[in-house]
C-alpha cells in the first residue's frame, strides 16, 4: 500500500516538474524579446546585431531540438536532459559576466538550446504517467512552452527598467538554476531496453540546413540588399535537406524517422503548425511594435518596454485556460477539427486587431482572443501526432514538430517585418497605419490556410 502511496506521490511532483521546465526553458529563450533596444545601448552595437540575441537562441534551439528528441529516445535520456540543463545554466552565467558582445551571444546561444528539453519532457510524460494524465499534461508541456514568452516579458522588462540588461538576464540565471535542480530531483530514468544512437553526419546536416533556413528567415536585409546571395542560400538549404532526407531513408539508425514523418496525420500537422506558427507570431510581432509606436506616428501609443510587456497578460492567462480545457473538448471534438476551430480564433484576433485598434482594451482583447486560439492549437497538436507516434518516439516525433514551429515563428517575424518595411515611407522611421491593417489581412489568410489544412487531415483520418 505504501508502494503505491509513493507511486502516486512521485507522479504528482512530476506533472509540475515537467512543466516547469518547460515553462523556464521557453521563457529564457524569449527573455532577449524586450532587451533589444537595451541590449544595442548598452554593448554599442546596432539594432540588427542586437537582434541576433533573439536570433541565436532560435538557431542553436532548432539545431539542437532533433539531436536532443532522438536522445530522449534511449536509455540516456535523464542524462541528455541534465547536461543540457547544465549547458542552459552556464548560458545564462555567460549574459550575467561582465563580458563583450560576443559573451552574450554565446550564452544566448546556450540558453537556446533548452528548448529541444519540451519534446523530451512530453516523452517523459507519455512513458511515466496514466494514459489520461499523460494526455492532459502534454497538452499543458506544449502550451507552457509557447505561452511562456509571456510570463517573463514583463518582469524582464521591469528589471532592465531598474537595474539594467545584466539584471534582467540574471532572472534567466535564477530560474535556469532552479530548473536544473528540479530536474535532478524529479525526472526519472527512461525505461529499460531502449536504445538511441545519434548520427553525427546526419546531425551535421540537419544543422547546416536549418540554420540557413531560420537565418534566411530572420535576417529580412538578406533578401532585400543581396537577393542573389539570399536565393543561392536558399538553393543550398533545400540541397542540404534532400541529401539529408535521403541518408535519413537509408539509415537504420536515423536521426529522424522520416518515414513516421511522411505519414499524413503527422505531415499534415506539421504543415498547419508551420503554416498556422508563422501567423501566430505575426500577430504577437504586430501588436507589440504597434504598442509601442509614438503617437507622433499618427498612431500607437509609446508604451514602454514594461507597459508594452503587460499587454502580454491576457495572452498569457487565456492561453493557460484554453490548454487546461482542451483535454475535455478532445473528448468530444476531433484533434484536427479542434486545431481548424483554434486556427480560425486566431483569425478573429487578426479581425479584430484590423477593425479596432484605437484604444489599449482593444489591444488587450486582440491578444486575449490569440491566447485563446494558441492555447488551444498547442494543447491540440501532440494528440494529432501522438495517435500515429509509437510511443518509444514520443521524443523524436515531437522534436520535428518544435522545429517546423521554430521555423514558422521566424516566417511570422519576417513576414510582419517585411509588410511593415513595404510599408514605411523613404525617410520615415515608422511605417503608415494602414500596413499594419495590411499585415493583418496577410494573417487571416495564413490562418484560413491553416483551418483549411486541419479540416482536410481531419476528412483523411479513419473512423472509429
Amino acid at each position: 500500500m505504501t508502494g503505491r502511496a509513493s507511486v502516486r506521490s512521485e507522479a504528482r511532483l512530476l506533472v509540475p516538474a515537467l512543466m516547469f521546465i518547460a515553462l523556464v526553458v521557453a521563457a529564457v529563450a524569449s527573455l532577449g524579446a524586450p532587451l533589444i533596444t537595451s541590449v544595442a545601448t548598452t554593448f554599442d552595437v546596432s539594432l540588427d546585431s542586437a537582434q541576433w540575441t533573439l536570433t541565436a537562441p532560435l538557431l542553436s534551439g532548432a539545431v539542437a531540438t532533433p539531436v536532443l528528441g532522438r536522445l530522449g529516445a534511449g536509455a540516456h535520456r535523464r542524462g541528455a536532459i541534465l547536461a543540457t540543463l547544465a549547458v542552459v545554466v552556464l548560458g545564462s552565467a555567460l549574459t550575467v559576466l561582465p563580458l563583450p558582445f560576443a559573451g552574450l551571444l554565446a550564452g544566448r546561444a546556450a540558453q537556446g538550446v533548452g528548448l529541444g528539453l519540451t519534446a523530451l519532457m512530453m516523452g517523459v510524460a507519455r512513458d511515466h504517467l496514466t494514459d489520461e494524465r499523460s494526455s492532459a499534461t502534454i497538452a499543458l508541456i506544449s502550451v507552457v512552452s509557447i505561452v511562456g514568452a509571456g510570463v517573463g516579458y514583463p518582469l524582464t522588462s521591469l528589471l532592465a527598467e531598474l537595474g539594467g540588461v545584466r539584471a534582467a538576464y540574471g532572472l534567466g540565471l535564477a530560474v535556469t538554476a532552479g530548473a536544473l535542480l528540479t530536474a535532478w530531483r524529479s525526472v526519472p530514468r527512461a525505461p529499460q531496453g531502449r536504445s538511441a544512437h545519434v548520427s553525427v553526419p546526419s546531425a551535421v546536416l540537419l544543422a547546416g540546413a536549418l540554420f540557413l533556413v531560420l537565418f534566411l528567415a530572420s535576417q529580412r536585409s538578406t533578401w532585400t540588399g543581396h537577393l542573389r546571395v539570399a536565393v543561392v542560400l536558399a538553393g543550398v538549404a533545400v540541397l542540404l535537406l534532400c541529401v539529408w532526407a535521403a541518408s535519413e531513408l537509408r539509415s537504420t539508425t536515423p536521426l529522424v524517422d522520416v518515414r513516421a514523418v511522411r505519414h499524413p496525420a503527422v505531415a499534415g500537422a506539421n504543415l498547419a503548425m508551420l503554416v498556422g506558427g508563422s501567423g501566430m507570431y505575426l500577430l504577437l510581432t504586430l501588436v507589440t511594435r504597434y504598442a509601442q509606436t509614438p503617437h507622433g506616428a499618427g498612431y500607437g501609443f509609446g508604451l514602454t518596454t514594461f507597459v508594452a510587456g503587460l499587454v502580454f497578460v491576457p495572452f498569457s492567462v487565456l492561453g493557460f485556460v484554453a490548454g487546461r480545457l482542451t483535454p475535455r473538448v478532445r473528448t468530444v471534438v476531433e484533434g484536427p477539427v479542434l486545431l481548424a476551430i483554434s486556427a480560425v480564433v486566431v483569425g478573429g484576433g487578426f479581425v479584430l486587431f484590423a477593425a479596432a485598434r484605437s484604444n489599449l482594451a482593444e489591444l488587450f482583447a486582440a491578444m486575449g482572443v490569440l491566447g485563446l486560439g494558441v492555447g488551444s492549437f498547442s494543447a491540440a497538436m501532440p494528440g494529432v501526432i501522438l495517435a500515429a507516434t509509437p510511443m518509444s518516439e514520443t521524443s523524436s516525433a515531437m522534436s520535428v514538430n518544435y522545429v517546423v514551429r521554430s521555423v514558422g515563428f521566424s516566417l511570422g517575424s519576417a513576414i510582419g517585418g517585411l509588410v511593415l518595411a513595404t510599408g514605411t515611407a523613404t525617410g520615415e522611421l515608422f511605417p503608415d497605419g494602414h500596413a499594419y491593417t495590411t499585415a493583418a489581412l496577410v494573417g487571416v489568410a495564413a490562418m484560413a490556410v491553416t483551418a483549411l489544412t486541419a479540416i482536410t487531415l481531419a476528412r483523411r483520418r479513419p473512423s472509429s
